[in-house]
């Protein structure tokens, strides 16, 4: 069963045909963001594989493509509130949220953890956002983002679990999919799980999916092993972007009957995997994006015999101080 028509309806699984939908409603306002195809070493090897470079998306990170979809579905319903949306965010879902409010010149309000890296604070200030920075963790946020709705009316967006959310991400996948050739192997950074969950969505059975998550933030992982939904304490220098206390529940009813493989990586491996990027490449990410390098690099994931390996770099709203 997909949901398709309300935002609101309750956690359903995200379907192919939901993202395909997405994929119409944002066709010329989400980049089409390219392939690098190259070849990494790892204990087996150099092996080959492509880049899906989403942090040359808008606002830098993938985010833009749920927001676009919720903001343009709302629009063409007609039931875009006067007092425009609001949403709570480390920083990536709401530098997409105001770029997607801005095109159509709505209101913006964005309620930030503490934590926030500056970077993206600056960058929605930027971007014409109201910025309230409220507690030291994503869920604090939320609440008070939640209230804010509720008083102003505005149209409450999240960062991770809506339908829209979720099946405008999956739109990388189908992207991916026109440009590689054979079955494809994917490796995803997992927070809340709206990236994962919308390319497991999008893949076709032919194709794999790996869910990536650090060890101090594996909300996916921690739910499969408990059998449901199950809280975290987030301890990881991923958490600005991958720490989210609980898998989404779209995700969460996309992922946990599907083939899915998790793994989790710990912080020393991510630091590794950034420093290589930038040291090989010259590609700077966040690191919650170079997690979804490592397994790759460790020989965890190999390309497939007649397919194509592909590592989502889904962002990098950082700085090369960060280094």
């Amino acid at each position: 069963m997909t949901l398709t028509a309300d935002n609101n309806a309750g956690p359903l699984a995200i379907e192919r045909s939901d993202v395909e939908a997405a994929r119409t409603r944002i066709a010329g306002l989400a980049r089409r963001t390219p392939i690098f195809r190259t070849a990494v070493p790892t204990p087996h090897g150099e092996v080959p594989v492509l880049f899906k470079l989403e942090y040359l998306q808008h606002g830098g990170s993938f985010k833009v493509r749920g927001s676009l979809n919720a903001v343009e579905r709302a629009v063409a319903d007609g039931t875009m509130p006067d007092a425009g949306v609001v949403i709570a965010s480390g920083g990536n879902a709401a530098i997409g949220a105001a770029w997607a409010a801005r095109r159509r010149g709505l209101t913006c309000t964005v309620v930030v953890p503490e934590t926030a890296p500056e970077a993206k604070v600056k960058a929605l200030g930027e971007l014409g956002a109201t910025v309230h920075k409220v507690g030291d963790r994503y869920a604090l946020a939320a609440a008070a983002a939640a209230d804010i709705a509720r008083s102003s009316g505005a149209l409450e967006l999240h960062a991770y679990d809506l339908p829209d959310i979720v099946s405008g991400a999956g739109t990388i996948a189908l992207e991916i999919e026109d440009d590689a050739s054979g079955p494809i192997t994917y490796c995803v950074a997992v927070g809340g799980g709206g990236l994962v969950s919308g390319i497991v969505a999008a893949a076709r059975p032919e194709d794999q999916v790996v869910a990536v998550e650090p060890t101090g933030a594996a909300t996916l992982r921690t739910s499969l092993d408990a059998g449901r939904p199950a809280d975290i304490e987030v301890n990881s220098i991923a958490g600005d972007s991958l720490g989210a206390t609980r898998i989404g529940a779209i995700a969460w009813e996309t992922l946990h009957e599907s083939s899915v493989n998790s793994v989790v990586v710990d912080d020393d491996s991510i630091r590794q995997a950034r420093a290589f990027l930038w040291r090989e490449f010259r590609i700077l990410v966040e690191l919650g994006t170079a997690a979804a390098m490592v397994p790759v690099l460790n020989g965890t994931v190999t390309p497939p015999s007649d397919g194509e390996l592909c590592v989502v770099l889904c962002g990098a709203n950082t700085h090369p101080t960060d280094l």
